[in-house]
């Protein structure tokens, strides 16, 4: 056999997405190219990788077993070249991490000095929904997932960061008991805390809305469309204009906590681990520094 690296990340890249024409977009090439590498890749093999079925591209079972083998091959090629430029004294590679929403309030705080230090590191940060976040782990996309609720049915490690308090606001303090409840999409961790704050048969037959993302549930709040549970790590801007109240309501802050999580036994790639480390290492200075306010708003 005679394959390139480069016709390996294709492949991948094709099981990946089912598809030339998106392994195609995402590799930056033409489709025509990534069929001929395809070609040449599937011609070294006498069982077939994939097959066309309609319009449709499938991968055969033997197809994915060589994609779980080409992932391996790949992973130990990048770990020559880790150990190569750390003899050097050079720390490179990519750190890819999958957040939900309401966590870029947080991550960036704890990767800017670690960027900063580390200038041969790309980040690939993908701030989503918690489902494409779960996906995420369980396809093993990235090395790290920031999320505030832990995934059910997962075996994860985690490393926690910081609490995450969740209050109900309004437009104004005043005359929010008939106001429509603004709810996050299914699934969302926000709106798993919201439903069990707000069981009671009276406030079933309330109204509501849903909104599919923190930002939107935040502007229909400052509109005075309805109230919201929302996390106060996103709103201490529109405290401090204004623009939203926290309303004084029993049993609040409902309280969870910020944590990085990774799937148990994943190897971590020097990257991952160094990133690891540092948090470890410099969390407590971090919060001090960046969310004093956060942590002492009464």
């Amino acid at each position: 056999m005679n394959f390139t690296i480069h016709q390996l990340q294709l492949f991948l890249k094709v099981t990946e997405t089912t598809s030339i024409t998106r392994a195609a977009e995402e590799m930056y090439m033409t489709q025509p190219a990534v069929s001929v590498q395809l070609k040449k890749f599937q011609d070294q093999f006498e069982v077939p990788l994939t097959e066309v079925i309609g319009r449709k591209l499938y991968v055969t079972e033997f197809g994915k077993e060589v994609a779980i083998l080409a992932q391996r091959v790949l992973l130990e090629l990048d770990q020559i070249n880790f150990r190569t430029q750390s003899y050097k004294g050079l720390l490179i590679g990519k750190l890819v991490i999958s957040s939900v929403s309401t966590g870029k309030y947080v991550i960036p705080y704890f990767l800017s000095s670690f960027l900063e230090k580390n200038a041969g590191i790309d980040l690939a940060l993908d701030v989503t929904n918690k489902r494409k976040v779960i996906d995420d782990l369980l396809q093993n996309k990235v090395d790290f997932a920031l999320v505030s609720v832990l995934p059910e049915k997962l075996e994860l490690e985690e490393e926690f960061l910081i609490e995450n308090r969740l209050f109900l606001v309004g437009r104004k303090q005043q005359k929010h008991e008939n106001k429509p409840l603004i709810y996050r999409e299914d699934g969302s961790a926000t709106r798993i805390a919201m439903e069990k704050y707000f069981n009671s048969d009276t406030v079933k037959h309330r109204k509501s809305i849903t909104l599919t993302s923190n930002e939107a549930v935040k502007q229909a709040v400052m509109a005075d469309i309805g109230i919201s549970l929302l996390p106060l790590i996103g709103i201490k801007n529109e405290l401090l204009n204004k623009q939203l109240h926290i309303l004084e309501v029993d049993d609040l802050p409902v309280i969870t906590s910020w944590r990085i999580v990774w799937l148990k036994g994943k190897k971590l790639t020097p990257v991952a681990q160094a990133f690891l480390d540092f948090v470890k290492t410099n969390k407590t200075e971090i919060i001090n520094t960046h969310f004093r306010w956060y942590l002492e708003y009464e």
